[in-house]
């Protein structure tokens, strides 16, 4: 053999075995990368049924302090009448401002120009500085059980006692009609007004004859007043934080919200609000809040009027938001499940690809295992869409 042909050998095996150790390396970088996965993954897995036990007991704890607050306020409202706006004061000032922090970090702080938050405003200096004026109480009332109340059913407020969210929704609608009533009809310092001279029946407090008196601070200047916040509103959130809302898109308004779900469901109310074009949408928005709001408050004078009607009203609000709560905890939560345990199954085929990889199985068994996994994650997803679409239209 020449010295050209075992050069030539030589160097072919040299290439061959640089070869194999190039393949050798990039196997192990590879086999690390895998097992430094497969690691990141099983803590990520960890941490997530860390935080979701977290939840949990958090949850837990929330539902047992709702229950016993929902309880002891029963209880008072019983045994001492007199002191529910007292209760009211103490809830307004103390979760109020505790939820603005939490909603300017969510960016919904533009919910608190809201309304309702308005005349829980109004209510507060009622309560603590005017409590025997019977014109602002007649207002108060006006707001109290006419917009705020229908809203607890016409926006489907839930009573979920493991959601603060969802009990401070509802409470900033519901406390103030009970507010009033109890002053209305069972706070014993009223007592003597309910008995006016020469009258053997029972009356209440403020105690009114006239029925024009009546419409006007239970209708008119209510409107008068809601009209001035309407006003407002639109120059705040429309003229002067326009800019920011524009270039924002993640900040949410009242108005956002609805009509992104309107959209979406292309529901009457989306259809109804275009009826002037897309440019005009937030008129008609105002123009339905308008009216819900002029019929609401005409019916808290049948109601300012009866005991009996108002007796009812309280007991259909309640059982509207506990109802609302219970369609939440049966039909919405369930979704909530399943959309959970469609991301657990989507991130199972990694850990298990991964982990054959850690144990060195052959390339072969490794590609049939990442063929079926994603098949039989494909089918159950199918089949969890189906659930949720079913879910969606019993609703």
């Amino acid at each position: 053999m020449s010295n050209y042909e075992e050069t030539t050998i030589d160097d072919g095996d040299s290439f061959q075995r640089v070869k194999e150790r190039f393949k050798d390396r990039t196997k192990k970088v590879k086999e690390t990368k895998e097992k430094t996965k497969l690691i990141l993954s099983k803590q990520a897995v960890k941490i997530a049924k860390q935080a979701e036990e977290h939840e949990r007991f958090i949850n837990k704890v929330t539902h047992l302090c709702g229950v016993l607050s929902f309880g002891a306020f029963c209880f008072v409202l019983g045994a001492r009448p007199q002191d529910i706006p007292y209760v009211y004061c103490f809830f307004f000032v103390t979760f109020v401002p505790l939820r603005w922090i939490y909603y300017r970090f969510k960016k919904w702080h533009y919910y608190l120009l809201d309304f309702c938050y308005y005349a829980n405003t109004i209510f507060l200096v009622m309560l603590l500085l005017y409590p025997r004026n019977e014109k602002l109480f007649m207002v108060c009332f006006s707001f109290a059980e006419g917009p705020l109340a229908w809203a607890l059913i016409v926006w489907r407020c839930s009573l979920v006692f493991s959601s603060v969210d969802k009990i401070v929704s509802v409470l900033i609608h519901l406390l103030p009609g009970i507010v009033f009533f109890t002053i209305r009809w069972w706070d014993p310092a009223t007592f003597e007004a309910m008995h006016p001279d020469e009258a053997s029946f029972r009356a209440s407090w403020p105690y009114v004859e006239n029925k024009s008196y009546l419409w006007t601070w239970l209708f008119v200047v209510p409107l008068v007043a809601y009209t001035l916040w309407q006003v407002a509103y639109f120059l705040i959130v429309n003229v002067l934080r326009r800019q920011r809302l524009l270039r924002d898109p993640e900040v949410m308004t009242s108005y956002r919200e609805l009509s992104k779900k309107a959209q979406k469901a292309n529901n009457i109310w989306w259809r109804l609000s275009g009826l002037l074009g897309d440019q005009n949408r937030m008129l008609m928005y105002i123009l339905f809040q308008a009216a819900f709001t002029v019929a609401t408050m005409a019916l808290t004078v049948p109601i300012f009027l009866s005991y009996e009607m108002h007796v009812f009203f309280q007991i259909l609000k309640v059982s509207a938001s506990i109802w609302n709560g219970g369609s939440f905890l049966l039909e919405v939560m369930p979704r909530q499940v399943i959309l959970k345990e469609k991301k657990k199954l989507e991130m199972e085929p990694i850990p298990m690809h991964l982990n054959q990889n850690a144990v060195g199985e052959d390339n072969s068994s490794e590609k049939h295992n990442l063929e079926d996994s994603p098949t039989e994650a494909n089918n159950l997803t199918e089949t969890y869409d189906s659930d949720q679409l079913c879910s969606t239209n019993t609703l």
